[in-house]
């Protein structure tokens, strides 16, 4: 029998390890990855729900910024038994609450995950070819929409402007922020000095060399209802003032961001004023939006310098004013059916030389200096005020760009796809 001598086998070649970039290419595979792109998807759609149930009993923008201006949200269980409660009334009882919640991602991590996605899936996914050109627009004009959407977000200011007829106007108010503001007359120019409402609300003392009197916030409400201070029996906070001790203010929910009646927030607080120097108290006094729209207003008197002060919407002064020369809401030939609202003004800006007589209507904005005055609302008693909606925002022509990226895109592809079939039905 002849041995058989086994050969050893050869020694196998070391694996090399992972190099940076497989790490890269697999961390982009899973950022591409389809079913990241469904999860994402999902988590949306539930968001959009829960953000449109939240907005029930808050105001719809606290909702954008709880639930599509964050990164992450916690939803209270009580949205589920609310709509179930309508929809499914006969297991689920209206009077029940549910405590507990539970988290969400956020519109921004959504945003932002879903962006990485779609740039992720072209890295690794799609090439560079003739025939993909048109997908390739499609998504770079969807990219261009989330970038429009941070913009406008982070950039954009919105302001309304309320003018009556024969009247001017030379400032816009933002109706989502407040300010306290103490005003002296100096001829006939009013000198103001104001306090945020981020210092408002967030309480404590405010100090500043500007400010005739130190001002220490007792209690501040985001919106409120005033009570007649003879015909409640709550406490009053309230030492001084001409408001003061007519009326008590309570708390009260925001305003839902589902009502047809599109009210606003009405803000309150009990704010105390200290002598400036000596810290002696001049009193505790309630302001509140609702007195904006009186006549007279609060006054205080300083070391000989009398102030009138109370809360107001927030104003931006502009280097421009308009001039309100005439309303018009035309209506449909016998029927109280809106058909139009425009305004015709006359702008006025020193700094450029230039007055011009326009007509502002539903569908024809004005653009000056930036900013885009949009016809809003007006007075539905006197058809004699109208409310100009003023915007500025540095990416306005982002969305249309991006439709216009799209359905270039969608052209593009399906003029390609079309003519591969009929070059393949002719050859049949």
């Amino acid at each position: 029998m002849t041995p058989t001598t086994v050969e050893p086998a050869p020694a196998s070649e070391p694996r090399p390890g992972r190099q940076p970039h497989d790490y890269a290419l697999l961390a982009l595979k899973g950022l591409a990855s389809l079913r990241l792109t469904v999860w994402l998807f999902g988590f949306a759609v539930a968001l959009v729900f829960f953000g449109t149930l939240a907005q029930m009993d808050n105001g719809i923008w606290t909702v954008v910024d709880q639930y599509f201006w964050s990164y992450f949200v916690w939803v209270p269980s009580d949205l589920i038994r609310q709509f179930c409660s309508v929809f499914l009334a006969e297991w689920v009882s209206k009077d029940a609450r549910w405590g507990g919640g539970f988290p969400l991602p956020g519109g921004k991590l959504l945003g932002g995950a879903m962006l990485l996605n779609l740039i992720a899936a072209h890295m690794v996914r799609f090439r560079l070819t003739w025939k993909r050109s048109g997908v390739i627009l499609i998504h770079s004009g969807l990219i261009l929409l989330f970038v429009g959407e941070f913009v406008t977000r982070e950039f954009a200011v919105e302001q309304r402007m309320t003018i009556d007829e024969g009247g001017s106007a030379n400032y816009a108010e933002d109706s989502r922020h407040v300010e306290l503001a103490f005003v002296t007359p100096d001829g006939d120019k009013d000198k103001v000095v104001v306090v945020p409402q981020s210092l408002l609300q967030g309480g404590g003392k405010v100090s500043d060399p500007a400010l005739p009197v130190d001002v220490q916030v007792t209690k501040y409400m985001a919106n409120s209802s005033l009570l007649r201070a003879a015909e409640t029996k709550e406490p009053n906070p309230a030492t001084a003032g001409l408001f003061g001790k007519m009326f008590v203010a309570i708390p009260k929910g925001e305003e839902s961001g589902v009502s047809t009646e599109s009210k606003v927030d009405m803000p309150a607080a009990y704010v105390t004023f200290f002598r400036k120097g000596t810290g002696d108290s001049l009193g505790t006094f309630l302001v509140a939006l609702r007195f904006s729209l009186q006549e007279q207003q609060d006054e205080l008197t300083v070391d000989g310098t009398k102030y009138q002060f109370g809360m107001r919407f927030a104003r931006y002064y502009k280097p421009y004013s308009l001039e309100l020369i005439k309303f018009r809401f035309d209506r449909y030939l016998g029927t109280e059916k809106a058909k139009n609202y425009s305004s015709r003004v006359i702008l006025r800006d020193p700094d450029q030389q230039l007055e011009r007589d326009v007509t502002i209507s539903m569908n024809d904005p004005l653009r000056h200096r930036g900013e885009t005055f949009y016809q809003s609302n007006f007075d539905h008693t006197t058809e004699k005020t109208t409310v100009l909606q003023v915007v500025k925002n540095p990416g306005w022509l982002i969305p249309y760009v991006s439709c216009v990226v799209v359905s270039a895109g969608l052209l593009l592809h399906f003029g390609i796809y079309f003519s591969q079939f009929l070059t393949r039905r002719a050859a049949v």
